[in-house]
């Protein structure tokens, strides 16, 4: 039996899976272990290496190919990875280091074109939609991001930037971005600035969570106004994607992206800033939960 592994690199944890050849969704081994990206890119580095020879253990087989979804994505004219929001990886030679210190061929892609790929192949795309010409899958977690799939192809783009809607400009108020610009959505509406924004005008520090528990129970005006806020940006930042790229089916993952309120409430907010009088396009939760990106990257 022929086995794929993935390996999805994420924020706060690094998950790896095990699945058949042949057989997508039929999952012999996962693991998931911390980022710890505070401790730098050589960690990091190790944390991947160990995940891969304890799945490796765990199923008695040795893998030559492993799929890795990264934040951010390898510059096809350095090699170099960039865009990342875990910036002690920017600027190293990931891929090619993972390559020669494992002795495996690494196939590595931006984890949101994995998450897009693996909701339109094996997941919601799939099950309520399978004629979608064109997807838009959404990372709102950690960070925010994009992946485009026309016709059964990721959209890579010439600068390997396709679908990177998190640096378009939103909004100043979420202050300074890693990348050096101010206004970008991942200051705005990602999990952590979210949060961030509720401690600015309430002066108490709350999970997102609590927040929206606190939002739905009508008990805190500060949850209610940081609540609204994300849905009136959402619908800003998704009526943007809509009015350019026009997709059959948005998909939307990512912890932010499991607020229920986002397929009614933001969705309303959509259409009051999107270029047509009407809206047809499917709003669908994952199916594959928030493992999507790392079966995706397994396909790879």
């Amino acid at each position: 039996m022929a086995y794929l592994l993935g390996i999805d690199l994420g924020g706060t944890k690094i998950e790896g899976v095990v699945i058949k050849e042949g057989n997508f969704l039929d999952v012999v081994a996962r693991k998931r272990v911390p980022t710890e990206k505070e401790k730098g890119y050589e960690h990091i580095k190790q944390n991947i290496k160990n995940l891969v020879r304890a799945l490796e253990e765990e199923v008695d087989y040795t893998f030559e190919k492993i799929g890795i979804g990264t934040p951010g994505s390898i510059d096809a004219k350095t090699g170099l990875l960039k865009n990342s929001n875990a910036t002690c990886v920017n600027g190293k030679p990931f891929q090619k280091e993972l390559s020669e210190e494992m002795g495996k061929d690494v196939r590595m892609a931006n984890d949101a074109n994995c998450f897009a790929m693996a909701e339109t192949m094996l997941g919601s795309v799939q099950e309520h939609a399978p004629d979608a010409k064109v997807v838009f899958g959404v990372i709102m977690g950690t960070g925010v991001g994009g992946g485009i799939v026309i016709n059964g192809q990721i959209l890579n783009g010439l600068h390997g930037i396709g679908g990177e809607w998190g640096h378009m400009h939103l909004d100043d108020s979420g202050g300074m971005c890693y990348c050096g610009n101010v206004g970008c959505a991942e200051t705005v509406i990602s999990g952590p600035f979210t949060e961030k924004w509720y401690e600015q005008i309430s002066g108490k520090k709350m999970g997102l969570k609590e927040i929206v528990q606190h939002y739905r129970a009508g008990d805190d005006v500060h949850a209610k106004l940081t609540m609204e806020r994300l849905f009136d940006r959402f619908g800003r930042g998704i009526a943007s994607i809509l009015n350019f790229l026009d997709p059959d089916v948005v998909v939307l993952g990512g912890g932010v992206g499991n607020v229920d309120e986002l397929y009614t409430l933001g969705v309303e907010k959509v259409k009051e800033y999107l270029f047509n009088d009407y809206m047809n396009t499917k709003f669908l939760r994952p199916k594959l939960g928030d493992s999507a990106g790392v079966y995706g990257a397994a396909l790879l």
